[in-house]
């Protein structure tokens, strides 16, 4: 049986979670819920010092274990000693080995062998994801950029309008085209939603034989699960709590208008075609002032619907504290400007484009600061 690590990526609300909650009910996988270790440190390494020094890795490990989304990965860890912990099980001061220790613990709390982990903005660090561990598996999800825009624009998260949708699900297709073409051979697998939904024992056959393991019945009975159902009790995910179905496939032509299909393939539809999805309404090009007009909307309102129900308020406060964090090391002489590893083609991929977004943030600072968005750290509300 193999033991490397795997990871799943994909655009948001492409059905990561589902396959998250169907991998993590097999008897030797561990998939926690999502961890945005990469997005969140993997990028800013630099900003934490020398991690040889064992204050500076001290650091990194005790941010990384106490602001992930889900507290401990809902474990009962003891605040006062994990830290120590996790810190002498580590073989050297790398974020390798951080987030090797910490899955592993999780592994080992639930008493399974190997483990796994969904974030889905890992994507657009997969390579880095290989330099840490290179026996690692990507399972990436795929799924029509339409039906994921009517989940986006209907949850408490994402873009908020179709164009916006479509820019950032076009991106994501783009990444992964490049990654199919550069990866080693075993190394990743599409995994496709609608495949999935429609006909998931002979791909679930396919998936866990790609990662090495037996296929196990238990899959199915995934919504039976603790994450499952811990996620079926929000609206976002109230599929989860029951089992596989295809009805949320084509959701888009009840959903979308014309309109906005129009925009949603003037903007996406070369990768809707690349993708082999149907695209039967001609595309209409946005002038640049149009362009414009929507990022400004979707910004805004992404900004000013985080502490509506069901919102990321919690979970953006403790990105934006880690960004504190990492301008306090700054001022202390931790890292200066110089320390900013050099751009190359890799980096710039990530960096160029909505940087936030990316690394995790549900709205752009300057509008959260703009309209005087209060934090909030603790929460009454289900946090995932």
């Amino acid at each position: 049986m193999s033991s490397a690590p795997f990871f799943i990526v994909g655009s948001e609300r492409s059905g990561t979670t589902l396959l998250m909650a169907i991998l993590g009910n097999h008897s030797r996988l561990a998939v926690p819920e999502v961890a945005w270790y990469y997005p969140r440190f993997r990028a800013y390494l630099h900003t934490f010092g020398n991690l040889a020094e064992r204050g500076n890795f001290r650091t990194l490990v005790a941010e990384m274990i106490f602001h992930l989304k889900t507290p401990f990965f809902g474990l009962p860890l003891d605040p006062a000693t994990i830290v120590e912990e996790l810190v002498a099980e580590t073989v050297a001061p790398t974020f390798a080995e951080a987030y090797r220790v910490i899955l592993e613990r999780y592994a080992k709390e639930v008493s399974k062998p190997r483990w796994g982990e969904k974030t889905p903005h890992n994507l657009f660090y997969v390579r880095e994801i290989l330099e840490d561990f290179p026996d690692a598996k990507i399972l990436h999800v795929a799924r029509d950029g339409r039906d994921i825009a009517v989940e986006q624009l209907r949850s408490a998260f994402g873009p908020r309008n179709v164009y916006a949708a479509a820019r950032i699900w076009r991106r994501t297709q783009e990444e992964a085209a490049r990654l199919r073409k550069e990866l080693p051979k075993g190394a990743w697998l599409d995994v496709r939603y609608e495949e999935l939904v429609s006909r998931p024992e002979p791909l679930l056959r396919e998936v866990v034989r790609f990662l090495g393991e037996e296929y196990e019945p238990a899959l199915l009975d995934f919504y039976q699960g603790t994450i499952a159902r811990r996620r079926a009790e929000t609206r976002d995910h109230r599929p989860l709590g029951q089992p596989i179905t295809p009805e949320f496939v084509g959701i888009y032509r009840r959903y979308l208008s014309l309109d906005e299909q129009e925009i949603f393939a003037g903007v996406a539809g070369k990768a809707l075609r690349e993708e082999k999805y149907d695209v039967d309404i001609p595309g209409r090009e946005l002038s640049p002032e149009d362009a414009a007009g929507y990022l400004d909307h979707d910004s805004r309102i992404r900004a000013a619907t985080l502490d509506a129900p069901e919102g990321h308020i919690v979970y953006e406060s403790v990105n934006d504290w880690l960004i504190d964090q990492r301008e306090e090391r700054r001022r202390r002489g931790v890292w200066q400007e110089s320390d900013i590893p050099p751009q190359n083609p890799r980096w710039e991929r990530i960096l160029d484009w909505d940087e936030e977004f990316l690394s995790g943030q549900r709205a752009p600072r300057r509008w959260k600061e703009y309209f005087a968005v209060k934090r909030r750290y603790t929460g009454d509300a289900l946090v995932l």
